[in-house]
């Protein structure tokens, strides 16, 4: 992302819905799959402004990741120097196995080899470990906010899971989010194809996702997205895609230790 879009990035994540919620079902799901212990250790990557880190901080020892220079300067305003790890190649420097939890709230679709960033996850996770990653779904909803932010893709369920193979992975928990927005997000993309130079355009400075809607609304937003993020109900579409996998417990450890 440019510096523009972490600026707006940080001015409304921590109130928008959206971002507040993905962070706590993040959370939800994480102490779901596996209890978290004060001396576990998750590795957030693409950590951005930090924001998921820092409610982690509390559960765990947190350590962040990302390869953008505007995100890693607001990362090292906010957390010691050593636990900031600039991504200068392909390769995480942490042992491998070395792992109980590695997050990734909406990165792999700005990567262009996601497979070999889920093996990365492999290799670092110690055998039964949890990696949560969250990730746009669905092509028909791509727009010019896809292209604001760098992206590669969207996804849908099967080609995500298809990144996390069954005798390495046991998936937890897979499924569509943001299912009752999908119709009205849609749309509004739609009208920005149509029209690009309206409202909430490409210049990105009017979008709606970067607008906290009022008090009340908001909160009934965040309620109903996290609720549905629980549901075992397979939806068919939705807005983003929520995984949870543990790393099977018979397999070595893998040298494949990128991220």
């Amino acid at each position: 992302m440019n510096a523009e879009e972490y600026a707006n990035l940080d001015r409304v994540e921590a109130r928008h819905w959206y971002y507040a919620g993905k962070r706590e079902l993040a959370r939800r799901w994480l102490e779901r799959a596996r209890p978290i212990l004060l001396a576990d250790r998750l590795l957030d990557c693409g950590a951005g402004t930090g924001r998921f880190a820092l409610e982690m901080e509390p559960r765990c020892h947190v350590t962040v990741l990302d390869d953008h220079e505007e995100a890693l300067r607001l990362l090292r305003a906010r957390f010691p120097a050593e636990r900031v790890i600039g991504l200068a190649g392909d390769r995480v420097p942490l042992p491998d196995g070395s792992l109980e939890y590695v997050t990734a709230l909406d990165v792999l679709e700005h990567v262009p080899d996601d497979a070999a960033v889920v093996r990365g996850f492999h290799g670092l996770l110690k055998p039964g470990g949890v990696a949560l990653v969250t990730v746009p779904a669905s092509m028909a909803l791509w727009s010019d906010w896809d292209v604001a932010l760098h992206h590669f893709r969207r996804y849908d369920r099967r080609g995500l899971e298809a990144l996390f193979p069954a005798e390495q992975w046991e998936l937890v928990y897979c499924n569509y989010t943001n299912v009752v927005a999908y119709p009205a997000v849609w749309l509004l993309r739609r009208w920005r194809g149509w029209f690009p130079a309206s409202p909430g355009g490409a210049d990105g400075k009017s979008r709606a996702e970067d607008k906290v809607p009022a008090p009340w609304l908001n909160a009934l937003l965040r309620r109903v997205f996290v609720g549905m993020a629980f549901w075992r109900v397979p939806f068919p579409f939705g807005v983003s895609l929520v995984l949870v996998a543990r790393r099977r417990p018979d397999q070595g450890i893998g040298s494949a230790n990128r991220a």
